[in-house]
Parts: structure tokens; C-alpha cells; sequence
């Protein structure tokens, strides 16, 4: 009976210990949502009442690296150059229903944002190119649509990159991204 007890204790100590896993620390640029309407998951369980029989038009999940006084636009995020919009792996969004950018029409479902930022004016990509981490694998045969729009200063500066939508009337809204004193404004129909 000793015997059966200390082989099954050995076992158990062998066996969880072998299962030990190791988590990597936190990342520097966490991951993040942003829904259409705004706040939509939360506001689904904890408000209902606000969204009332509104359906989620678009999520997009992204990582939202900092500032950290660094130079972004035209050095981190260099001008021309195709960008991931925010760190880490290229940004998803999701379109629950068929979506109008600028003048394109995109099919529901899910796509990777990218972005060539200029001093100017951004390109919006959306590409089906899903699952790249930054945009070194871009490749732009993969585009579903090219969007240009033009690039305002604000007077605050974002210390992190976000991203955040707003209702333009029943039917349309606006993405804003926003670093630094950038901000971009993606004008969306549905």
C-alpha cells in the first residue's frame, strides 16, 4: 500500500510538473476593439437601452503601441510606405454587413487595415490578406479597396494610437484614427 501511494504522489509530481507552462510578460502595444456602433459589446450587456436595436456594423481589433516621445509619422511610420496601422500583427476588421468606403463597396467579412500614411493624406487599405504580422508581407494584389483621405491636426496629443467611430447620421460613420496630433477620419456607409 506505501508503495502504490508513493508511485501515484511521484506521478502526480512529475505529471504536473510537466505541465508547467510559461507565459511570455505583457506586451508593450496591447490589443484593443473598436466597434460600430461605439462600444457596442459593452453597451450590449451592461446598456442595452442605448443601442436598442442596433446590430454591430464593423469591429476592428488592433494593438495601440505608445508614443513614448518618439518620432512617428514620417520616421517610426515612414511617409509612403505601407504601415500596419497600430503594432504587432496587421489590425482585423470585421464588416457584419456590406460597407461602403469613399465610393467602394466592400463584401461583408473580415480583412486586414493597413495604411500608407503621408503628411497630407493617408491611403486606407483593405486588403484579404489576413494573419501578417506588421505589413512585410504586404502584398498589394490582395487589395480589396484603396481609400485616400486627408490627415488633420489636433490640438491634443494621443499618447497611444486608437481607433474610434462615430455615427454620421442613420445610415453612415466615421472611423477616426488617431497618434500623436494625427488624426484621420475614414467616412464609412452602410
Amino acid at each position: 500500500m506505501k508503495k502504490t501511494a508513493l508511485l501515484v504522489g511521484l506521478l502526480f509530481v512529475l505529471f504536473t510538473s510537466a505541465m508547467a507552462q510559461t507565459f511570455r510578460g505583457l506586451d508593450k502595444s496591447p490589443m484593443d476593439m473598436a466597434y460600430y456602433p461605439d462600444d457596442y459589446a459593452h453597451d450590449r450587456k451592461f446598456a442595452p437601452a442605448k443601442i436598442g436595436t442596433d446590430k454591430a456594423m464593423v469591429r476592428v481589433t488592433y494593438s495601440r503601441p505608445a508614443k513614448n516621445g518618439r518620432e512617428l509619422f514620417g520616421k517610426l511610420a515612414p511617409f509612403g510606405k505601407v504601415w500596419r496601422v497600430g503594432a504587432n500583427e496587421a489590425p482585423e476588421i470585421k464588416f457584419y454587413g456590406d460597407v461602403t468606403i469613399g465610393n467602394k463597396k466592400i463584401p461583408a467579412g473580415t480583412y486586414a487595415l493597413l495604411a500608407i500614411p503621408n503628411e497630407t493624406e493617408w491611403t486606407i487599405i483593405i486588403s484579404s490578406d489576413l494573419d501578417q504580422w506588421g505589413a512585410y508581407s504586404y502584398n498589394p494584389a490582395l487589395d480589396v479597396a484603396r481609400v485616400t483621405v486627408p490627415v488633420q491636426k489636433s490640438d491634443t496629443t494621443l499618447e497611444n494610437f486608437s481607433i474610434q467611430f462615430a455615427k454620421k447620421d442613420p445610415k453612415s460613420a466615421m472611423m477616426y484614427m488617431g497618434w500623436d496630433t494625427t488624426v484621420v477620419a475614414v467616412p464609412m456607409s452602410f
